[in-house]
């Protein structure tokens, strides 16, 4: 191995995450719903790509994950795109009120939901309850 492949591999591991955080399940209609039937433990973000807290609570959400990987094992997470599924049936259902909406279920019922809310502590007792 000459000095130029070992730099860039070393390089290249540096960069690499050190823990492997799965994406969000992006939402199509009775995915998250049979999921929550279930019985399993299922987070729900209901955000759009234009809106700025469901940005700043993405970070939040990513930062919590990576930092505690006990929240990959024990939930799944889902995302729905308020402007394709806002009024479809899973929000309606739930009577989400707006985009950058955060809900929680175990065992097919709901234990915790965060309403436009992008403090830290907020979304990490609500991650808590999928514990």
């Amino acid at each position: 191995m000459n000095r130029r492949t070992l730099i860039l591999s070393a390089a290249a591991l540096a960069l690499a995450p050190v823990t492997a955080m799965a994406e969000m399940i992006a939402y199509s209609p009775g995915t998250a719903e049979a999921a929550i039937n279930a019985g399993d433990t299922v987070f729900v973000d209901f955000a759009a790509d234009w809106c700025s807290t469901c940005r700043s609570q993405e970070r939040t959400i990513n930062a919590l994950r990576d930092a505690n990987p006990a929240y990959d094992a024990n939930i799944t997470f889902y995302r729905v795109d308020w402007d394709q599924y806002g009024s479809g049936d899973l929000a309606t259902s739930l009577n989400v009120p707006r985009r950058s909406t955060l809900v929680m279920f175990r065992d097919g019922v709901e234990v915790g939901r965060v309403v436009a809310g992008t403090r830290e502590a907020d979304i990490r007792a609500l991650l808590d309850t999928g514990l």
